[in-house]
């Protein structure tokens, strides 16, 4: 495909050389300010001392020059700023050479490396939440925009399914759960273990409020030695605390106090023991396990298939847990890692202001950094990855760092191609979830309100008549996910983000209904268009100025394809499919296409909705998102 930004900076520099004789400028290119016309602007201001002119003068010598040229067909200038118009005959040959190209959407940039991308990651406690939508939009958008650009992409799913979390489902199912199966209770398998969870924590609440409340008056009395202990170091710290009136502290020592007398209640003792019989183990636990966690795999793979997720590779804690030991062996006999008398093995990263990192206890079992130092590895041994992108929230920030850099420590091939895509939480209108207290915005009632939201606007627009009863039902599903996906991905992933429902199935704002709309009119156009359009010589025709703009953005696709690659950010591709969809609408307001009298521009029209419609498509997969040919 013709590259006309490339081609403006040759003709530039060819200029420079020309008008200065300087063969060293590297001109480069920004897009014009929308408050001026022209395509393209070049800052002339590193020039002046080879052109001894003003800033204008300078801008003007060369914009003349330029103009000569069969690529730009005029100038303007603002001060030192060299705003030039490409001519519109490039923007219509690429029309017609691109129109119906399938090898357009098309890139190579990853020339075929294989990269994972590792998403989702839930715990088999509870189903999946709003926060876990995000992550698993995000992560699936990601590879698919890595996909597109050429790369080889293995999409894995590590399934965090053990632990003391796992034990509380386990524990409470087993005392308050009277045989309750997901049949019997008619509720999802993951929804059925979420609400054991719930059940534990309510039950813990009930057995410890009056010790908490006791301990934090200092009127608790711990049979354990070393507990007591560490209560009356708490205790003295508070005290100091209050005096001081230093409200963070108190708060934080007040939280230590409770979690002390949690952990030392009969049911986080009973629940403790579950998990050394599930680590020893015992049959009986490792069969509740197993029963249990099927039971949420069943149900999570129904709320993948209705967000549309898949991955090609699950890891599961269960069995990954233990690795990482022998590696930290190595990495101990080769410096990086030492040990304290203690026999626990930590790495310094003071160097690098991350100060001591423990990575295996002194009775040399592992911490959770000892299994990511062994996952890594192991998915390099499948797979053989250049590049490894771990889409994981912003509260786990600093755990990455160290784990990147302990890579790099221990020489890791692939350390330099790990990224953690660090994203920031959603809150709702009404705050934020807490899973202890059942407060969660679950992942299904979320995507069945917005279906429900979809219909009921879709209904208050009267535009389903013809439709059957089928063809309802799929539009509404699509429209509903469409708006939940793009109001999510449309943010930067960096940024922490407040979710509303209605807002984002808005047909008028921002919003993937907006997108899929426009790409729906398309079809309805080309539908009573007929066929013989399609084979119509290309000719010079002039441009309308809308006409001219929607070409104009389709040509910036394929840059924004690779610099969302590049950024790992699906949201420059909503941004993209917004630009595009209200080009294209502009179009459609200010000049007819099926009632233009002159065939040559009608087809014209015709190609350019065409292209159009199949960019907006190509676009929305990339978001995982489906269009609709009626609507």
């Amino acid at each position: 495909m013709m590259n006309i930004q490339q081609d403006i900076v040759q003709l530039i520099e060819k200029t420079i050389i020309a008008l200065y004789g300087e063969t060293q400028v590297a001109a480069k290119l920004e897009h014009t300010n929308p408050d001026f016309r022209g395509d393209y602007t070049f800052v002339v201001f590193p020039l002046l001392r080879y052109s001894k002119l003003s800033p204008e003068a300078t801008a003007e010598q060369i914009g003349n020059a330029l103009v000569k040229s069969d690529l730009i067909t005029e100038f303007n200038v603002v001060k030192g700023f060299l705003n030039l118009v490409v001519n519109p005959s490039i923007y219509q040959e690429f029309l017609n050479q691109q129109w119906n190209n399938p090898g357009f959407t098309k890139l190579a940039h990853g020339n075929g490396q294989k990269v994972m991308v590792e998403y989702s990651s839930p715990n088999t406690n509870k189903p999946l939440h709003l926060g876990h939508i995000r992550n698993n939009l995000l992560g699936y958008s990601v590879a698919q925009i890595l996909d597109a650009n050429g790369y080889d992409v293995i999409k894995a799913n590590l399934v965090n399914d053990r632990g003391i979390h796992i034990c509380k489902s386990m524990l409470a199912w087993q005392r308050f759960g009277n045989g309750e199966t997901p049949e019997t209770a008619q509720l999802k398998g993951d929804h059925l273990v979420g609400k054991y969870y719930v059940i534990f924590e309510t039950a813990l609440v009930e057995q410890t409020k009056d010790l908490i409340a006791q301990a934090k008056e200092g009127n608790w009395q711990p049979s354990d030695e070393k507990i007591a202990h560490r209560y009356q170091t708490i205790w003295a710290n508070l005290q100091k605390a209050v005096a001081a009136n230093e409200e963070k502290q108190i708060a934080k020592l007040q939280d230590d106090i409770k979690d002390l007398v949690r952990n030392q209640s009969e049911l986080m003792i009973s629940c403790a023991e579950m998990l050394r019989k599930w680590e020893s183990g015992d049959e009986e636990v490792i069969a509740l396990w197993r029963k249990m966690n099927n039971w949420v795999y069943d149900g999570f793979a129904v709320t993948y298939s209705k967000l549309g997720v898949d991955f090609h590779k699950y890891y599961y804690e269960s069995n990954t847990y233990t690795l990482g030991k022998d590696i930290i062996e190595g990495g101990l006999k080769a410096g990086v890692f030492y040990q304290k008398p203690d026999n626990s093995v930590w790495i310094d990263l003071k160097d690098i202001q991350l100060d001591e990192k423990l990575v295996l206890r002194s009775d040399g079992t592992s911490v959770y950094i000892t299994q990511d130092i062994g996952t890594a590895d192991l998915k390099y041994q499948d797979f053989g990855i250049n590049k490894s992108i771990y889409v994981v929230g912003n509260e786990q920030d600093y755990h990455f760092k160290v784990l990147f850099h302990i890579m790099k420590k221990l020489e890791r091939p692939y350390a330099d191609g790990m990224f953690h895509l660090s994203y920031g939480m959603v809150d709702l209108p009404s705050g934020k979830m807490k899973s202890r207290e059942g407060t969660v915005v679950d992942a299904d009632d979320l995507i069945n309100e917005m279906v429900e939201e979809a219909k009921k606007k879709t209904a208050e627009l009267g535009k389903t008549q013809g439709l059957e009863a089928d063809e309802l039902n799929n539009l509404y599903e699509s429209l509903g996910l469409s708006a939940l996906k793009f109001f999510i991905l449309k943010v930067d992933p960096k940024k922490r983000m407040l979710f509303n429902p209605q807002e984002s199935i808005d047909f008028q704002g921002d919003t993937g209904p907006f997108v899929q709309y426009t790409y729906a009119r398309i079809q309805s156009i080309l539908r009573n268009a007929g066929d013989n359009w399609q084979n119509s010589i290309a000719k010079e025709i002039p441009l309308h100025e809308v006409e001219l703009a929607n070409i104009q953005t389709l040509y910036l696709y394929q840059g924004i394809l690779k610099e969302a690659c590049e950024q790992f950010s699906p949201a420059l591709i909503s941004g993209y499919c917004l630009d595009l969809a209200k080009s294209f609408n502009r179009l459609y307001n200010e000049v007819s296409i099926l009632k233009e009298t002159n065939e040559d521009i009608k087809n014209n029209r015709l190609k350019l909705a065409y292209f159009t419609a199949n960019t907006l498509k190509h676009a929305l997969s990339l978001l995982g998102i489906k269009v609709v040919e009626r609507m």
